[in-house]
Order: structure tokens, then C-alpha cells, then sequence
């Protein structure tokens, strides 16, 4: 008896604590009844809403003045400057003002592992890719313990269904250490850009068939332009193949290019990993791009050139076909030395495994929370900052403002609530020529604060062009499900790479032999044997036996 009356009376004081709150914030947020991490009764909301404003969907506003201390990467396209309106709009908004470690992007990696292995980061570090190196420095403050207090980014997790993407981000203590950026939908990602004319003008049939093509039809059609034009080769690719490779590779379920990591692939039914760049799959997506350098389709020079050489022929008019985002499109059309020239992005193309979706991972990179702010700000004064970068990175109002900048001066709404960037104002292929630049003048749309939102504003952000690409992908390409992470303690992890890192190497010498002939599909076995030699089957059953034992946090 006694202990239901002990229930009975905490749940009581529970909701009475959160009805008072409620009453007293005058509409300035209230804070929940969770149980910070550290294990402390944490603030109130009666206190929290005394001293600054916050809340889903609600505007995060400080009444006394605050500033943070924040890692910011400099582009060299668009290098800070202190009179960004980016800088006044967030203080008008919120009261926040940023003390900012600035670094030359291409030393930014470096400054980080720099400052958080030193203990000396600031509060706030953004634009991470990788928080792997930094987890067990106990520099970084496992943030997922934390999140219950950020209202704009439980609703993203909630409302976008983020529960599965977020798991690639969880490490063996079931916690994850970065906020990553979300996005509602995947984006279309990269594909192949090809002169429409000359594909048409060729017999092809794009916009009716390309939506269609497996890869062995997208190879004939580019069969028939070789034919048509007479051209030297069809295809000459940048990125050292590594696009095509890669968008590939889902098509033929198996790892390569950008994607080749480790060679495993989940086979989900199975719930176990297998390694995938020794398999009949693997020789069949190596003997495909064998065969477009055998037929004088593809440049075999599209695996070691430099990227401005393989553009260059597509400029001229010698190739008809290269990898690439639909971002460079309209750069791409200026430098065209036929003034007829019509590019298109195709829609990926599909393969023996289905009309998979290259793109599947909604996140972005992230933001990490250095252990400093904790300590420094105090568990009432970190949930608070912690309520600030709840708002502006993952509210829509913050990221509107963060990608667009402020109503009526860099942007207008129309009557159906969509952007109108200013018509003097440049921004990714929208106003060309314009006068200003929206990033670069302005502060706005930069790689720190502008990356993930709602669908509608992601496809704000799009020329008519991108969006129709974007639209093909989502509905005729069919969804993958995400692999789960491999989850290994700092040892295993470490005992994983050893053996990886030599694996992989020459998995990726042995791709580009393949393909360009300089090693004969009859020596097949003994890559086989090589790879083997060298620790597949070890690593496989290294990553299934961590699988096994954390697969239960992943919720397996």
C-alpha cells in the first residue's frame, strides 16, 4: 500500500509541477519532467521560462544578452565577414551572439582534433562528418542523452519516422555524440549528365525511356550515340570514377567508388553481414564497366584523370556523358561550346538488384557539444544553449533563416507560403548574373548552419529542373533499407581497421584492373583466394560477432 501511495503522490507532484509551468510561462515554453543525464532534478520550467523563451515551433529568445562559443569552418567561396546580416538576424531572433573559433576550411579537421583532444573546443562544433576519433577522449558530451530537452528536434525524429537513420550514428554504449543534420526526404544525389541533342538525335527516346533503363539499356543507348556520332569514346568521367563506381555498385549490390568502405553489404533477411566485393555480383558490376572500355564506350582514362580533363572534353563536345550533381548544371550549360547543348540529368539507372535509390541516408554532417559548455555553463545554463541550437538548426523557422535569410529583405513569400529569393540576390543557379550573392554577401545558405529541414524547404532551394530530378528518384526509385553500423569498441574497432585498411586497398587496385583489362577475368579465383589472403572472412565474422552482441541496442 505504501508504495502505490508513493506513486499515486509523485505522479500527482509530477503533473501539478508541469501544470504550474505551464501557467506561469506566459506562453515563453515550459520544461518537461525528464531527468537530465547527469542524474539532478533539472531546472524548472517556471525558472527556464523566467529567463529565456523556447518551445516547438516557438521563436528561442534569451532576456538577457548570451554568447556561445562556436568552431566555424571559413569557406574560401564565401570567407566570413563580421557585417553578415546572418550574424544581426540571429541576435534580433534570440539575444545569442557567437564568440567564434575561425578556421580555414581546409585546415578545419585538423583545428578540431586540435582543440577537442586539448580540452580546450569551444561549446559548440559543427560541421562534423566523423565523431568517431573524438568519443572516447571524453571531450564530447554524449548528446542523446540530452535531447529530451530539445522540442524542434524530437519533433523532426518523430514526425520524419529519423529513429532508423540516427541508429548509424549510435556507438557501442548505445549513445550517439553528435547532433546530425536531418533531412524529411533524401536527396536525389548523383547521376549521370548527358547531352540530350545528341542522345536524341541519336534515335534515343530520353524523357520516355530513361526513367526505365537498366544499366544494360542505359549502355545501349549510349551504343547508339557512339554509332550516330562516331565519337572516340561516349563517356569520359571526373571524380577518378569514383561516382560511378559508387552509384553503381547499389545497382549490383555490392561496394565501390565513394561507397567502397568495406565491402560488406546486411543482408537483412539473414540479419548478418557478408563481404560483398568477392562475390558473382562483384565480378558481373566489374565485368559491366569492363565491357563500355572494351566497346569504346567509356574513356578508359576516366579512372586516373584529372577532373578538369574529363570536363573538358564534355565541354568541347568530344564525350557526350559524365557523373555529377544537378547543382552544376547550369555551370556546366555556360561553358558548353555548342550554344545548342541541352544537358539532363538522368535518373539513375537499375540493375540486377532492382531500381534501388543510391541516396538513402537522410543525415547530414552534425554538431557536437563539447564537455566545456557543461562544465562551464552548468546544467540549467547548457540545456539552455543546448535550447538555442535546438532552434536554430532544427526548428523551420531557424533553418528558414539560416538558409534564406530574413523575409522581405533576401526573400519574399508567395501567396502559397513559397520562397522568392530577391531578384538581385544569386543563389544555387536561381538569378543568374544577379548582383549579390546570397552566401557570399549576406552571410546566408552557408555549410554551417544550412543543412537539413523539411521536404518543402529542401526543394525550396531547387531550380524547376532539380526538382523534377528529385521528384523522378523518390517515385521510381524504390527505397533501400539502411545497413546497421558496425558498433566495436575502440579495440575491435582498431583490430577491424588493421585489417580493412590493406583489404580495401587492394580490392580498389584490383577494380581498376579489372575494368580496364589489365588483369584477365580468368585470374578471377585468384583475386579470390588474395582477398581472402587477406582477411575478408576475419573482418566479416569480426563485424557479424559485434553485430551480435550490440544488436539489441539497435533494437534487432
Amino acid at each position: 500500500m505504501k508504495k502505490f501511495s508513493k506513486a499515486a503522490f509523485m505522479m500527482m507532484l509530477a503533473l501539478m509541477l508541469v501544470f504550474v509551468a505551464a501557467c506561469s510561462s506566459n506562453n515563453e515554453g515550459a520544461l518537461g519532467n525528464e531527468t537530465p543525464a547527469s542524474g539532478k532534478s533539472g531546472t524548472n520550467g517556471e525558472k527556464a521560462a523566467e529567463d529565456y523563451a523556447f518551445g516547438e515551433d516557438q521563436t528561442f529568445h534569451s532576456n538577457e544578452p548570451v554568447s556561445y562559443s562556436m568552431m566555424y569552418s571559413d569557406h574560401e567561396n564565401y570567407p566570413t565577414k563580421e557585417d553578415w546580416r546572418l550574424w544581426s538576424a540571429i541576435k534580433e531572433k534570440t539575444n545569442v551572439s557567437f564568440d567564434l573559433s575561425i578556421t580555414a576550411r581546409s585546415e578545419y579537421e585538423n583545428q578540431k582534433s586540435l582543440l577537442v583532444n586539448s580540452g580546450d573546443a569551444p561549446y559548440i562544433i559543427p560541421k562534423t562528418y566523423d565523431e568517431s576519433a573524438f568519443v572516447a577522449s571524453g571531450q564530447i558530451v554524449p548528446v542523446s542523452d540530452w535531447v529530451q530537452y530539445m522540442p524542434n528536434y524530437m519533433k523532426a525524429v518523430k514526425d520524419w519516422g529519423m529513429e532508423e537513420d540516427l541508429k548509424a550514428k549510435m556507438k557501442n554504449d548505445g549513445k550517439y555524440y553528435v547532433l546530425p543534420g536531418m533531412w524529411e526526404i533524401a536527396g536525389g544525389g548523383y547521376s549521370y549528365i548527358i547531352r540530350k541533342d545528341v542522345f536524341e538525335a541519336a534515335g534515343v527516346d530520353v524523357e520516355g525511356q530513361q526513367g526505365n533503363w537498366t544499366y544494360e539499356e542505359f549502355s545501349a543507348a549510349m551504343k547508339k550515340v557512339k554509332e550516330h556520332t562516331g565519337a572516340e569514346y561516349v563517356f569520359s568521367d571526373q571524380f577518378k570514377g569514383d561516382s560511378a563506381l559508387n552509384i553503381a555498385a547499389v545497382q549490383y549490390g555490392v561496394t565501390g567508388g565513394w561507397g567502397l568502405s568495406n565491402g560488406l553489404v546486411f543482408d537483412h533477411e539473414k540479419q548478418q553481414f557478408t563481404f560483398a566485393d568477392a562475390s558473382d555480383d562483384f565480378k558481373n558490376y566489374l565485368g559491366y564497366f569492363n565491357k563500355l572500355i572494351t566497346d569504346g564506350i567509356m574513356d578508359p582514362e576516366s579512372f586516373t584523370q584529372e577532373d578538369d580533363a574529363a570536363k573538358a572534353k564534355f565541354f568541347k563536345g568530344d564525350t557526350y556523358v559524365i557523373s555529377g550533381i544537378y547543382q552544376v548544371l547550369a555551370d556546366f550549360k555556360s561553358k558548353m561550346q555548342d550554344p545548342k547543348a541541352e544537358l539532363y540529368m538522368i535518373t539513375q539507372p537499375g540493375g540486377p538488384k532492382g531500381m534501388l535509390r543510391v541516396e538513402t541516408s537522410r543525415l547530414e554532417n552534425g554538431i557536437m557539444i563539447s564537455q566545456n559548455a557543461l562544465d562551464d555553463l552548468g546544467e540549467e545554463g547548457f540545456i539552455k544553449m543546448l535550447r538555442f541550437v535546438d532552434w536554430l538548426w532544427y526548428s523551420n523557422e531557424g533553418q528558414t533563416l539560416s538558409l534564406w535569410g530574413v523575409e522581405g529583405e533576401t526573400y519574399d513569400l508567395d501567396a502559397e507560403g513559397n520562397i522568392l529569393l530577391k531578384p538581385d540576390i544569386y543563389y544555387n543557379g536561381m538569378n543568374e548574373g544577379a548582383a549579390k550573392q546570397l552566401n557570399v554577401d549576406y552571410g546566408f545558405a552557408g555549410g554551417v548552419f544550412a543543412y537539413g529541414g523539411s521536404a518543402k524547404l529542401r526543394l525550396s532551394k531547387m531550380t524547376e529542373g532539380e526538382k523534377d530530378f528529385v521528384n523522378r528518384v523518390q517515385s521510381t526509385r524504390e527505397q533501400r533499407k539502411l545497413a546497421p553500423p558496425i558498433m566495436g569498441s575502440p579495440e575491435e574497432s582498431e583490430q577491424m581497421n588493421l585489417i580493412s585498411t590493406p583489404l580495401m586497398d587492394y580490392v580498389k587496385t584490383m577494380t581498376l584492373k579489372f575494368i580496364t583489362g589489365q588483369e584477365s577475368f580468368d585470374k578471377w579465383d585468384s583475386y579470390k583466394a588474395q582477398v581472402e589472403a587477406n582477411g575478408s572472412t576475419r573482418y566479416t565474422d569480426m563485424a557479424n560477432d559485434i553485430f551480435g552482441k550490440t544488436k539489441s541496442l539497435l533494437g534487432y
